[in-house]
């Protein structure tokens, strides 16, 4: 599904084939109108540029753990990226004049391809699981791993940098939504 480019290293072993150890259950799926790897946006900026909303289902045995989430105007979304490859540790971005280490990237190929996405709480139905939020970018069907309140107050870090990226100063969006 992935083409190894010059400089890139994979794995020995592909963690999908090693004995589980931390049995991390999925609590539902995400509804996108993503379906290629081509097509889907590339993070949460991408994603929101596009107007297209998501909606979360979170199956019936979770739904009581959604009580009291309609509070929060952001949440936290944690998803496996099923489709990532789990064997590539040094990757060569198509942007980037050398090879990284994935712990220095944001690509879902990694050992445990877990994402990260930060978005608007557009609405939520706990007797359905239903929740809509504003973007996303992973592919439809995608596995939710873990929800969260998102809080600016111990979230966000203005001050925050990765050095030779090329990111203005503040933020431009909702709470950290810059460079997600």
């Amino acid at each position: 599904m992935f083409e190894t480019r010059n400089g890139e290293k994979l794995l020995e072993t592909d963690p999908a084939v090693m004995p589980p150890d931390g049995h991390v259950v999925f609590i539902g799926r995400i509804a996108s109108l993503w379906t290629t790897r081509e097509t889907c946006p590339k993070n949460m900026k991408a994603a929101r540029e596009t107007g297209q909303p998501a909606v979360l289902t979170i199956d019936q045995r979770y739904r009581n753990g959604l009580l009291g989430l309609e509070r929060a105007s952001h949440v936290i979304i944690l998803s496996w990226l099923h489709h990532a490859s789990r064997t590539l540790i040094v990757q060569k971005p198509r942007h980037a004049a050398e090879p990284k280490g994935v712990f220095s990237l944001r690509s879902p190929a990694r050992p445990n391809p877990v994402g990260l996405h930060i978005a608007k709480l557009v609405s939520l139905d706990i007797d359905t699981g239903r929740i809509d939020i504003d973007a996303i970018d992973v592919l439809d069907g995608t596995p939710v791993i873990d929800i969260k309140p998102y809080f600016a107050s111990t979230d966000a870090f203005a001050e925050a940098t990765m050095a030779g990226r090329d990111e203005p100063p503040g933020r431009d969006g909702p709470p950290g939504q810059n460079g997600q």
